[in-house]
């Protein structure tokens, strides 16, 4: 190999090199920015029915709330369809929204699927899994 190859061979390295560390950094950068602002969180109470098989439960949880099969989850679910971190009550400004977290069985609403986080009002189901939760109070 002559000088001048081994040279170019050496500097194509650092250049893919180079290259990777900028990759590897503009992921970062992005993976960062694309957290979700979480806003003014205010703390709620909310009182919910939880249907579990043909068990029936009164919860009440002051949000924001974990919804899951996870021993740190403040809704726990023994449903085997909802993942360990499912979904999350949350409330901004008084409003109270559920927000699915990337579940791997989705998060319902009256029935229809969602994505990200959506409002919620005296009523609503929300289904996890074969579980369901009625919204009995909010604020209250």
């Amino acid at each position: 190999m002559t000088e001048l190859h081994t040279a170019w061979v050496r500097l194509d390295t650092l250049g893919i090199t180079a290259a990777l560390g900028v990759v590897a950094a503009v992921g970062f950068l992005r993976r960062a920015d694309a957290r979700e602002p979480i806003g003014d969180l205010t703390p709620i109470p909310v009182r919910v029915f939880i249907f579990e098989g043909s068990e029936r439960r009164e919860l009440r949880v002051l949000t924001p709330a974990l919804i899951g099969r996870a021993g740190s989850c403040h809704v726990q679910l023994q449903d085997g369809d909802v993942s360990r971190r499912h979904a999350r009550l949350e409330a901004e400004e008084g409003v109270l929204y559920l927000r699915d977290l990337r579940s791997a069985n989705g998060t319902f609403l009256n029935g229809e699927a969602f994505e990200g986080a959506i409002e919620l009002r005296v009523g609503d189901e929300i289904d996890c899994g074969a579980t369901r939760l009625e919204i009995l109070e909010i604020g209250a």
